[in-house]
């Protein structure tokens, strides 16, 4: 539901100081960017870079006025709201020793059963996704991607 009262303008500018913070990091990370030589004049490092300034920019102007912004959730909507980025962290964290397969599965399994799939679709949509994005990647691309302990 979206809030134009100071509470709405609060969650707004945290939003955008948010975007802000996103922004810095992104753009020193970009910065950092190693690379020995390059065909390109510029190099690797002026894509994130405008990238950031871009987003920084945005970030600044929404700052300013705000407008209309959606008010924080509460109760279920926020536990809802904070399991996705967490389920996010969770197949980055298992990529490596888990393996690609094992990500995916969780993830989208995951997100399925968040936005109120029935736990049985929730798991053949996400090993589902895990086989088509294996067979996509590693079949048709012949992209590496890790097997994990459990398909090793």
């Amino acid at each position: 539901m979206a809030d134009s009262t100071s509470n709405g303008r609060t969650a707004g500018r945290i939003g955008a100081a948010a975007l802000l913070i996103l922004a810095l990091v992104f753009g020193l990370g970009g910065a950092t960017i190693d690379y020995a030589f390059a065909s390109d004049p510029l190099g690797p490092r002026v894509f994130p870079v405008v990238l950031a300034s871009a987003l920084a920019v945005l970030a600044l102007l929404y700052w300013r006025s705000p407008g209309v912004a959606e008010t924080f959730p509460r109760g279920s909507h926020l536990l809802r709201t904070l399991a996705v980025p967490s389920l996010v962290l969770l197949s980055a964290l298992l990529l490596d020793p888990a393996g690609f397969p094992v990500s995916v599965f969780v993830l989208t399994a995951g997100v399925a059963w968040i936005f109120g799939a029935p736990p049985r679709l929730a798991l053949l949509s996400g090993a589902g996704h895990a086989l088509l994005w294996w067979v996509v990647f590693v079949r048709l691309l012949s992209v590496y991607l890790p097997v994990g302990w459990l398909f090793a």
